[in-house]
């Protein structure tokens, strides 16, 4: 047996999902490897840098490189050396929005050389059903029984910290050892461990996204009802969700984007034979929603004669990840109209990018594509068209 001197060596390590696990499991006292093949990630973190916003993230990471718990590498030879692999790559849909699991396949196979049964393998990507006994059994092909155990991420991105604390942990395993020991290791963490049979949730994960993106789906849909006939959504929302319990659940409109929802919706399209409708009627809503404002815009103005400035690149509010956000493709359908495009953001870095003052300033037209708490007291000129879904901006602002 090989010797362990690491207790979790997460794979992934330096992503929006491995990194924020490995830095509250060091403050938890366990020593992590963070392993990834992003050596300019490993670098920035190894260095005390946080390679992306993760609200609380940086006094853990200043805590565990003190006290020497974290360990960098990209280097397969180093798994051997940890009792936990946790797995945290994505897992990306094909052009045909179809899972691509053969990338996941193909890693494990990759990595087994540096492995051996008597490690507990973790997967906490999102997967489809029935991926992780696939697993199993390619892992198995050797004749050993390996311990595979299933403990999807649940965390919203920017405040991973503080929920990898609070909220409940799933876990489930393919077998009943290896569900013991993934249990016994996130119970350092999770206020409370729920236990389900594997393919209950790998559901679970891809139930509460599908669910979570057809709801912004109603709120978009009930947006454009009301926008169609001339009134407010954000005033009606309100008063619907103002002391009525029944009805608060429902989000306000807005860009429904981001790297798991759209795609976790298709993956479970794609398990149940094409037949989602409520996936997909939620997929036309959410990704024609740009269209639609354009749409809307072209009635009141000759866009081709516009300039129009997008407040918001980042997928989410006060975040700088900017994968799949809906408001490039919102660009891109106005420079289409003929439109003169701006962007800004208060997070997301690009050399194009103007300050929001200045996106105001020089702007027909002015719509906010995530609602960053900056904008709660930036004041649009008058005489500026603004199209606000989220409800963010000052209310005197035109």
């Amino acid at each position: 047996m090989t010797q362990r001197d690491v207790d979790i060596c997460i794979i992934g390590g330096a992503g929006h999902v491995g990194l924020p696990l490995a830095l509250v499991f060091a403050a938890a006292g366990q020593r992590v490897i963070i392993y990834d093949l992003n050596a300019d990630a490993l670098k920035q973190i190894a260095g005390g840098t946080m390679p992306f916003i993760e609200y609380g993230a940086e006094p853990l990471l200043q805590a565990a490189l003190r006290d020497q718990r974290l360990l960098f590498s990209s280097d397969p030879r180093d798994m051997a050396r940890a009792k936990h692999i946790i797995v945290a790559v994505g897992t990306p849909v094909d052009e045909y929005l179809n899972p691509k699991l053969r990338a996941l396949i193909d890693l494990f196979k990759a990595i087994k050389p540096n492995l051996d049964p008597d490690q507990t393998i973790i997967i906490r990507s999102t997967v489809f059903p029935r991926t992780c006994r696939f697993v199993l059994r390619a892992l198995n092909e050797d004749g050993h029984n390996w311990h595979v155990a299933y403990c999807p991420e649940r965390i919203a991105q920017g405040h991973a910290i503080r929920e990898l604390k609070d909220l409940p942990q799933i876990v489930s395993g393919c077998s009943e050892e290896a569900v013991r020991r993934a249990t016994e290791l996130f119970s350092l963490i999770a206020p409370q461990v729920i236990t389900l049979e594997v393919e209950e949730a790998e559901l679970a994960k891809l139930f509460s996204n599908a669910w979570r993106y057809i709801q912004f789906a109603a709120a978009n849909q009930f947006y454009m009802v009301a926008e169609s006939i001339g009134l407010d959504f954000t005033r009606v929302r309100q008063a619907m969700v103002d002391g009525y319990g029944r009805a608060a659940s429902l989000p306000g409109a807005g860009f429904a984007a981001g790297p798991c929802l759209l795609k976790d919706t298709m993956q479970l399209a794609a398990f149940n034979n094409n037949s989602f409708t409520l996936g997909h009627a939620a997929m036309a809503i959410n990704e024609g929603l740009p269209n639609y404002l354009v749409d809307s815009l072209s009635r009141r103005h000759k866009l081709s004669e516009m300039r129009v400035g997008i407040l918001g690149m980042a997928f989410k509010a006060d975040i700088d990840d900017i994968r799949d956000s809906l408001s490039y493709k919102l660009g891109k359908v106005l420079r289409f109209q003929g439109a003169q495009v701006l962007y800004s953001d208060e997070f997301a870095k690009d050399p194009t990018f103007i300050t929001k003052e200045q996106l105001v300033a020089s702007s027909d037209v002015v719509i906010v594509g995530v609602p960053h708490s900056a904008y709660k007291t930036l004041v649009v000129p008058d005489g500026v068209d603004v199209v606000d879904l989220w409800g963010v901006l000052p209310i005197n602002s035109p």
